[in-house]
């Protein structure tokens, strides 16, 4: 008797390994897009077409006349894991997150705050005067 109880208990774990296994291979190609995206692009916004945040940092852009490479979570099928993958590279799980040159600028009130600043202007490489910091947004 005690040695179906030690083989279930065995097989029991070897069945989570297996599918923590799963997991972790599964997040890290999730990952892997995620790293793939924001070198690829200077401009990259994970980001939900509903949500008010997300849009006001794409207005951002907008009033900047630059345009992000957007990748709306909520049109993806693998969008929440992506969203989950995305929480454990940057500490957070909200959208908008927002990389700058492969560089994690952060969420809507970052992108705002650094647009207000001038900040982002620099990390564009756009003349301070070329963005009007419309204090609307």
């Amino acid at each position: 008797m005690e040695g179906k109880g030690t083989c279930g208990i065995a097989l029991m774990l070897m069945l989570t390994f297996i599918a923590a296994s799963g997991a972790a291979e599964s997040s890290s190609s999730e990952a892997s897009f995620i790293k793939k995206t924001i070198k690829s692009h200077k401009i990259v916004i994970f980001s939900k077409s509903y949500c008010p945040y997300c849009k006001r940092a794409k207005a951002v852009f907008e009033e900047l006349n630059v345009v992000p490479y957007v990748v709306e979570l909520n049109e993806r099928d693998d969008g929440s894991s992506i969203q989950d993958a995305l929480s454990e590279i940057v500490g957070r799980r909200t959208v908008p997150q927002v990389f700058i040159d492969g560089e994690h600028l952060g969420g809507s009130d970052d992108t705002v705050e650094a647009f207000q600043s001038g900040e982002l202007a620099k990390l564009l490489g756009i003349a301070s005067e070329d963005a009007d910091n419309d204090d609307d947004l």
